[in-house]
């Protein structure tokens, strides 16, 4: 009976650990810095350049904007008085993105295809040039939830990766500890 519900328990526990992809640590904690800044978003070609991909990129910009600049703007405010000597330099990188438009979910609706979004984090130290973190968040809109809400998860989808990095930043600020990728293994 304690050998079943010991594999019961395990496959429990593995199934947790495969659900959740977590970002490892930083290589020490985001708190304590002399001061904090934010740079805007980045985004190489092919992504670069497509009009679609960069008002999409536009809109996680805006959300980053409103909901990690005053998560920046109070870290700088608690640095008043460090002398640490460091500055902490987080610069964002849209690695992957596709998002399907409200047009094509409205005429296709789940044919036109999941929607996603894969962005890097790069935190470095200035003016050492010292990497402490680059965690990679993923987020996804289903075909047929995009469909079901015509284009509002592709939309929300833009949010939550705002969303899942300042939970990592949040997370990682007195102590290092990681965070959850957001990546969903459909």
């Amino acid at each position: 009976m304690r050998t079943i519900a010991a594999c019961i328990l395990m496959i429990t526990f593995s199934a947790a650990v495969v659900a959740e992809p977590q970002n490892p640590p930083p290589a020490n904690p985001l708190g304590g810095y002399d001061a904090y800044e934010l740079l805007p978003i980045a985004m190489d070609p092919p992504l670069a350049g497509d009009a679609g991909k960069e008002k999409a990129k536009g809109k996680i910009q805006e959300h980053m904007n409103n909901e990690t600049g005053p998560i920046i703007a109070q870290w700088n405010t608690d640095a008043a008085g460090s002398t640490r000597g460091q500055k902490l330099v987080l610069e964002p990188r849209v690695e992957k993105l596709k998002v399907v438009s409200g047009g094509a979910r409205f005429w296709a609706g789940a044919l036109a295809g999941d929607s996603n979004v894969v962005m890097k984090l790069k935190i470095v130290e200035q003016p050492s040039g010292n990497v402490i973190a680059e965690p990679e968040f993923y987020q996804r809109a289903a075909a047929m939830s995009g469909a079901w809400t015509i284009g509002g998860q592709d939309k929300d989808m833009m949010h939550r990766i705002v969303l899942l990095t300042n939970k990592y930043l949040q997370m990682n600020y007195v102590e290092a500890v990681g965070g959850p990728t957001g990546y969903d293994p459909q």
